[in-house]
């Protein structure tokens, strides 16, 4: 492992032992980027990959990423789930190239070794040369086993029809990773109904990765950024709200209810709030109760460090983290329904799904404040962030006025990078 791997950069200066002043160089430092990758996207941690309704039949395949690793979901010939790296065991080329796909095979282009779905060596050109009259000529070393040359296979787990993996196989169990709290906001929105793809929506966006993990632990910033949340009352600050952390703080859940809104002047006197707007097409607001919601009408799922899971009305989708620098990554959307939807509710679903994405009502916002903020911290990388908004501490609460999920994460961050 090299130096950069290995070393805590002693430019980093925390302000104190907490993690309400967080330092620039957090963001910018390429040291620490190389040190996130390997701690919490290749070890001890599970990712995200995808759904399995990405890949319904067997031999179906999506390509995706896990850090700055290509790797490939795929349901075999015999409908069980792999996920490998998108490396060939010869030369380490990148052998995959679409998106998504069906086949029976891998097969690596350059020098055509074949591959199952499952990741297992299957075939090697000339493996035992090439016969020349009596004489065979070149081939592999008599002890060449393909059992030794598989893809590189990650462990998996599958809970409610999403499929996460990990390149650590003594991980713990997703169960034990999620904990108790965040599991159960994940089993609320994947219930056992099967899942239905509406579709994709990709961005790239040059900030650190950790701004999109932060923006949804922070719930200090929709009711004052988002014109829409706060207008509309989607999410608002005196919502009837709960923030919910696992118990070391990587994971959370925001949870607001529309409609519970009490009558804060502070809340309707900021500039973002438009009493005069209306909307053109009204039906952008046609939310419909749906019973598995229970009281909530949007929760928030931050599962650290890969994905963001939303339910915002009737809108659910998955938000895949996939860093390619210390000051960019690729953000990708899964938007998707249920097999038992009616045909309005898939239309109510796509509708509302406007309201994010790139060029989302509300989504626009965030990318372009990331943006502006990795381009500060890049020019000031000695200066720091604060996060003080409801004190210093880090715990629950049963309101939205509060930084408490961001000094949470950066909390297990500094205990996994300075350990």
């Amino acid at each position: 492992m090299g130096e950069a791997l290995t070393t805590f950069p002693d430019t980093v200066r925390w302000e104190a032992d907490g993690t309400h002043r967080i330092p620039f160089l957090a963001y910018t430092s390429q040291e620490l980027y190389r040190r996130e990758l390997e701690r919490f996207f290749y070890k001890a941690h599970w990712c995200y990959v995808g759904l399995e309704a990405e890949v319904p039949n067997p031999g179906d395949f999506k390509r995706t990423a896990i850090g700055e690793r290509s790797v490939i979901l795929a349901r075999d010939l015999k409908g069980d789930i792999h996920v490998v790296e998108n490396v060939c065991a010869h030369r380490g080329m990148r052998f995959c190239r679409e998106r998504h796909g069906s086949r029976k095979e891998f097969v690596c282009p350059y020098h055509q070794w074949s591959y199952s779905l499952g990741g297992d060596l299957q075939g090697v050109p000339f493996r035992r040369g090439v016969r020349q009259g009596n004489e065979v000529q070149g081939g592999m070393p008599a002890d060449f086993t393909t059992a030794e040359h598989s893809l590189t296979k990650l462990k998996v787990a599958r809970r409610g029809g999403v499929v996460f993996a990990s390149f650590d196989h003594s991980v713990e169990s997703f169960e034990d990773f999620l904990g108790p709290t965040i599991l159960g906001y994940f089993d609320r929105l994947f219930n056992g109904r099967a899942l239905k793809i509406l579709g994709y929506n990709r961005q790239r966006i040059p900030g650190n990765w950790k701004l999109m993990q932060e923006n949804i632990k922070d719930p200090y910033h929709p009711g004052l950024l988002h014109t829409w949340f706060v207008t509309f009352g989607l999410w608002r600050a005196d919502n009837k709200s709960q923030l919910r952390m696992d118990d070391r703080h990587r994971h959370a859940a925001m949870i607001s209810t529309r409609g519970a809104i009490g009558k804060s002047e502070q809340v309707t006197q900021v500039s973002s709030f438009k009493e005069s707007m209306k909307l053109n097409d009204p039906s952008f607001l046609d939310i419909v109760h749906e019973p598995w919601w229970g009281e909530p009408t949007a929760v928030m799922t931050t599962i650290f460090p890969s994905v963001i899971l939303q339910q915002q009305v009737n809108s659910v989708s998955t938000r895949h983290i996939q860093p390619n620098g210390h000051g960019s990554f690729d953000f990708v959307w899964t938007h998707f329904g249920f097999e038992d939807d009616t045909e309005e509710m898939t239309e109510r679903r796509l509708r509302q799904a406007n309201l994010f994405g790139p060029a989302g009502f509300v989504s626009a916002d965030d990318g372009e404040v990331i943006e502006f903020s990795q381009q500060a911290f890049e020019s000031k990388p000695f200066h720091r962030a604060v996060a003080e908004l409801g004190g210093r501490e880090v715990g629950d609460t049963e309101h939205m006025v509060t930084e408490t999920l961001i000094r949470g994460m950066y909390r297990y961050w500094r205990n996994v990078i300075e350990s």
